[in-house]
This record gives structure tokens, sequence and C-alpha cells, in this order.
């Protein structure tokens, strides 16, 4: 299949090479030109526009980072709906707002092309190793194209429903419930902390537990030895998407007051220098600094 791919930060480049592994003719395209060369040497065809990786496409994958960056890739003067064939496929797999998800579905509609939100949940050791969490949602006849592409990528794919935006939806309502075991695990190392034992043994002990989920079993070592960096998932990026699961559920007039907590953890920690460098469950840092317990001295 002749595929498009536009977006190769660190998830979208290890997802690109596993579709040219699987045999794909696949033509990438990033802002930064230099990321492609390595799935160049792969294989990859390299597109100097997003509407030269969607020419003749059958399918085009998305993986960018925010609401602007999307827009921009799919309807910006070079953007994929130029030139993405009558009957092509846009699968964007970014974490982008219900709303925007919402628009962009319309107007492919209107334009007689097809659009499937099909965000993850996994970092990029996931993604590199088809291991990913994915939720999809869009018309049957666009996901019958989508989700055999999909279930090479990932050890699932969930079904959301029809209108794209739910898998946004889905895909926000996860990170948020994310963000929330964060600074549960935040406090928890504070509290065992104090109290002198080790947030280390702490987190083995629960993992080997009732808590033997992979978010704890993730984010517990990395919260527990204040190990931030290098980010799997970027701390600008987790602000991002705490701020729009607040504005989706503002719209449906719902209060998220943990959320909430976790929005003034963020303005906390990018006040204090953080930023892009660092790992989203950086976000401890601020229960673990509450308690007179972080190592790390932010903006230093």
């Amino acid at each position: 299949m002749k595929i498009g791919f536009i977006g190769l930060g660190s998830m979208g480049a290890a997802i690109a090479a596993n579709l040219i592994e699987s045999g794909h003719e696949v033509h990438v395209f990033n802002r930064t030109p230099a990321r492609a060369e390595r799935l160049r040497e792969a294989g990859a065809r390299v597109a100097a526009s997003p509407a030269g990786a969607a020419r003749s496409a059958d399918v085009v994958f998305t993986m960018v980072a925010d609401d602007a960056a999307h827009t921009a890739v799919t309807f910006g003067e070079a953007g994929i709906a130029t030139t993405l064939k009558p009957g092509g496929v846009h699968i964007s797999m970014s974490t982008i707002s219900v709303a925007t998800a919402q628009d962009h579905a319309t107007k492919y509609r209107e334009a007689g092309l097809g659009f499937v939100s099909a965000p993850v949940f996994g970092r990029p050791d996931a993604a590199a190793a088809r291991k990913l969490f994915i939720m999809a949602a869009g018309a049957d006849e666009h996901l019958k194209v989508a989700v055999p592409l999909l279930e090479g990528l990932g050890q699932s794919v969930g079904i959301v429903g029809s209108d794209p935006s739910q898998a946004n939806l889905v895909k926000l309502i996860g990170n948020f419930m994310l963000s929330v075991i964060i600074e549960t695990l935040g406090e928890a190392c504070a509290v065992a902390g104090k109290a002198g034992l080790d947030p280390m043994h702490l987190v083995e002990l629960l993992t080997s537990a009732n808590f033997n989920a992979a978010p704890y079993k993730i984010y517990g070592p990395l919260i527990a030895s204040q190990r931030f960096q290098p980010p799997g998932f970027a701390l600008p990026l987790g602000q991002k998407d705490n701020r729009l699961m607040l504005a989706a559920a503002e719209s449906l007039g719902v209060p998220l007051p943990l959320a909430s907590l976790v929005h003034d953890r963020f303005l906390t920690l990018r006040s204090q220098g953080l930023g892009a460098e660092s790992d989203w469950s950086a976000v401890a840092l601020c229960a673990l600094s509450d308690a007179g317990l972080n190592k790390q001295q932010p903006g230093a």
C-alpha cells in the first residue's frame, strides 16, 4: 500500500519505520528534514511537504504535537487535503482536541475524503515494539481500511465508534487518568520518604501486589528515583493534554477537580523552568518538593 506519514518525532518515526518494515511504500515528511534521514536509509521516500507525502497515497498518517500543527499539515497551503486522492483516508494518531477532530472530520466528509482518529497509549519503546494500545473511531468504510494497518502497529485496537472525535476524547480521558496516577505516586513517595522508607522499595512492594499495572510499573521507578530525563513523553505535551481535557469537560459542564490540581502542578513546574527536556512524570516533583524531598533544582 502507498502510505504518507507526517510527523517524525520519537513516536512518529518508530511507527513509520514499522510501516516500512511491513513492506509498504512510505512517503514521509517532517518540518525538520534531518529527522527523515534515518527513514530514508530504511527505504522511505522523503517528501518536501505534507501535500507531497499525501499525493496519490491510499492512506496518510499524522503524528504531530498539537492542534495548530495538525491543522497546518492538514489544511495548510501545502496540506494533506490538497492532494489526498478521492477515497483516500487520513489516519490521525495525534492527541488533538475534541473540537479540532470534529472540525477536521466535517471538512473531510464534505470533501469526500476519509478521516479516522486513532490516538495511542504507549511510549516510544512501545511504538517501536508494536505494543501500542490504539483507540480508533470513524465511519465503517474508513475503519475497514485503517484497522488492518493499525493492528500491525499495536497490541490492540479499540473501536470507539463512528465519530472520530470520540477517540480523541477517550485518549484525553486516559491521559487525565495517567496524570492523576503520577500525582498519587508523587504523594505516596513523599510520605514514604519522610517516614524513612525508601521510595523505590515502596514502588517495588506495591507493583508486586495489587498495583502491578503498567502505569505504576513505568512511572513508579521514575518518580521514586526522580529520573525525569530523557523524556518519554515531554512535560509540555502532558500540559497540553491536561488543558484539552479541561476544555472538553468544561464544554460538557463537567467539573474535574483532580485535573485542575494537575493543571496547577504543570504551571508550577513550567514557572520553575522545566520544559521539553523533562518527562511529564516530573509532575510528581511538586509533591516531593512540598515534602522537602526534591533532589532536583528546577530552573538551575
